[in-house]
């Protein structure tokens, strides 16, 4: 039996009255793009103002799309999720630091959160962004392939070092890490850095894990050959498909620097090869690790569907669906509570720290056709039903 996305009682069984209502003002304000753009620039301007308002930010976006602001917060949350059988994949949500210092500061914060899932039945990821470790400018010239100066050579070499020290604390606890894809002008080095560490960590199952974003039209392609590497080099391929968060940026970039835009011409190109993309890795479970990161509900019923063709053990370890927290719930829950393997992404840090993610999902819930309007109609639609009882 495979699980029905429209069952709200399922999806908002952890969701009080009142929470919900706050969720539904929440994402009517983000139905508007002028209200979302005019909200964004006075919260940025009132952080570099520096005025009180964290408690306002907390209260409302935060609380819906993060875990805390430590990872004790988190951890309430993650516990929260375990009673629905639902995981984790706890990701530091610090972005846009820049300075050796800061990239350095950073690594003892992953090894910590390593430390605190390893503690955890129901925390089996971590995810981590290389541009956090990294300067952009640095990764945009290994892309573009311009030789490096010693110096810049001596600092990709740290780059490697904390990305290796994440990844070895993690293989040691047994936890998983999911490197984020980025901009396709810096995604390159980000391919080679993981890469690298899928073959000093995958010999036996999978550690790590590398992104493919589907709305590019090269990462099918690139899926393939990664696991055809992955076989001639003897590592098993983490494979982490999404469909991408960098879409009007990389068309916009493509027009102003003229290039061809590297991302597909249409919705129904980025399905045709996510979907794709989920077949060929369900096929090849004995030799990668298939985790599918998607809010589009025909996905992962085609995936489920898929599964239950083959006789493939809804629980199998190489599987997990995933969706943001705070965000498809009627898809989590669903899933979860039908025995699949579900993990929800809960960033968490510091209000100020966690803005650039929180801008993202305003911006995604704005721009993405008819997102708002889906999580707004099963927020009232359970909202409803409650009514009636």
């Amino acid at each position: 039996m495979l699980p029905e996305f429209d069952n709200t009682e399922i999806a908002f069984l952890y969701r009080s009255d009142r929470e919900l209502k706050q969720a539904r003002f929440l994402f009517a304000s983000m139905g508007s793009a002028a209200l979302t753009k005019v909200g964004m620039a006075l919260t940025k301007c009132a952080l570099a103002l520096h005025l009180p308002i964290n408690g306002l930010i907390k209260s409302t976006i935060f609380k819906q799309f993060c875990g805390g602001e430590s990872i004790e917060e988190a951890s309430e949350t993650a516990a929260m999720l375990s009673k629905y059988n639902i995981g984790v994949i706890l990701d530091y949500g610090v972005e846009g630091k820049e300075g050796e210092a800061e990239f350095d500061k950073a690594v003892p914060e992953f090894l910590r959160a390593i430390e605190f899932a390893s503690s955890q039945k129901n925390i089996p990821f971590i995810s981590v962004k290389i541009t956090g470790f990294s300067r952009f400018a640095l990764l945009e010239k290994l892309h573009s392939g311009t030789p490096l100066s010693q110096i810049e050579q001596d600092e990709w070499a740290r780059v490697k070092n904390r990305i290796n020290t994440i990844c070895a604390k993690a293989a040691e606890k047994n936890i998983k890490v999911l490197v984020d894809a980025e901009e396709s002008w810096i995604q390159n080095p980000i391919d080679e850095i993981t890469e690298e560490m899928m073959e000093l960590y995958n010999k036996g199952g999978v550690i790590v894990y590398n992104t493919f974003q589907l709305y590019l039209h090269s990462r099918l392609s690139f899926l393939k050959a990664s696991y055809n590497q992955a076989q001639v080099r003897n590592y098993f391929l983490g494979a982490k498909l999404v469909r991408g968060a960098y879409m009007e940026k990389e068309r916009t970039r493509a027009v102003e620097m003229n290039y061809p835009s590297p991302v597909q011409p249409n919705k129904n190109s980025s399905d045709r090869d996510y979907d794709a993309a989920v077949d060929f890795c369900i096929e090849r479970l004995d030799k990668l690790y298939l985790f599918i990161g998607t809010h589009n509900e025909k996905s992962c019923l085609l995936a489920a569907q898929k599964m239950q063709k083959k006789g493939i053990d809804f629980k199998h370890p190489h599987i997990y669906f995933s969706q943001l927290f705070g965000m498809s719930d009627n898809i989590s829950f669903n899933l979860a509570n039908h025995g699949f393997q579900v993990a929800k992404y809960l960033p968490y840090g510091p209000v100020k720290d966690v803005m650039p993610y929180l801008m993202r999902r305003a911006q995604e819930n704005t721009s993405v056709a008819g997102q708002t309007g889906r999580e707004l109609g099963l927020i009232n639609k359970e909202l409803g039903r409650r009514k009636l009882l």
